[in-house]
């Protein structure tokens, strides 16, 4: 479980948001939304420490992210998936070795065991046989599969996307929200999105944080969504589908 109690968050005279509080259940799918520059990487920054806040705390099953000495941060920071908006491929490897770069540098593993996890991790996002192929020779969608698959062959807890859908045409969005799905249904894994692709909350989320002017505006389930009265929400919603209808 992961507790977000009264964060701020300022750069200089610059405040991105203050008194930010909700939970993220176990297993649970969470899309933190808001309008650009709004702050939500800046917030998912903060789960595993790659930002610290001015003041408040992350808990991450019961203890305090911002209070981890390195080799306790260094071992939480590996229960953290990250999908980068962008996939953030290496252009200099191929698709096998860049889904083995995680088990390279962060396990003892034999070669025959990265081969088989390797192995398993593109079936599970459906591109067996790529192994050999370069980032450059992929499309959009299918480099963003393989991100997905290097961000999960550590077997996290959590995994944090950011922007999955961001420059794909529907029918690709639509299979990296079914992938989304999938792996939080098999691998039980704890999904923070970072979106504002509503179609896309509509389709994969169980729980939504809007961020607006400068903190928290609303948070609750899908459905409370679909009925909520919260004003700037509403127009945030009926911005996102015209944009999406035209």
């Amino acid at each position: 479980m992961i507790e977000i109690r009264n964060l701020k968050k300022s750069f200089g005279s610059n405040l991105v948001w203050e008194d930010v509080s909700f939970d993220i259940e176990d297993g649970e799918t969470v899309a933190i939304i808001g309008r650009s520059g709004c702050g939500k990487s800046v917030l998912v920054k903060h789960l595993n420490a790659l930002m610290y806040p001015d003041s408040g705390d992350v808990i991450i099953d019961g203890k305090n992210v911002f209070d981890l000495e390195y080799m306790s941060l260094r071992k939480m920071r590996q229960r953290f998936g990250v999908l980068f908006q962008g996939s953030a491929l290496f252009d200099s490897l191929n698709t096998f070795e860049n889904i083995a770069f995680p088990l390279r540098y962060f396990t003892d593993y034999s070669e025959q065991q990265i081969i088989d996890n390797v192995e398993d991790a593109l079936s599970m996002v459906n591109l067996e046989g790529t192994g050999e192929k370069s980032p450059a020779e992929l499309s959009g969608g299918m480099r963003r599969r393989v991100a997905l698959a290097r961000a999960t062959i550590l077997e996290p807890d959590f995994l944090i996307y950011d922007e999955p859908t961001s420059g794909l045409d529907p029918r690709t969005s639509d299979e990296i929200n079914k992938l989304i799905i999938s792996l939080a249904q098999n691998l039980n894994i704890t999904s923070i999105v970072v979106t504002h692709d509503i179609h896309s909350v509509l389709e994969i989320a169980e729980k939504v944080a809007f961020l607006e002017n400068q903190k928290l505006s609303w948070y609750g389930t899908v459905d409370e969504m679909r009925r909520s009265d919260n004003e700037q929400l509403m127009d945030f919603i009926t911005a996102s589908e015209y944009q999406i209808r035209n």
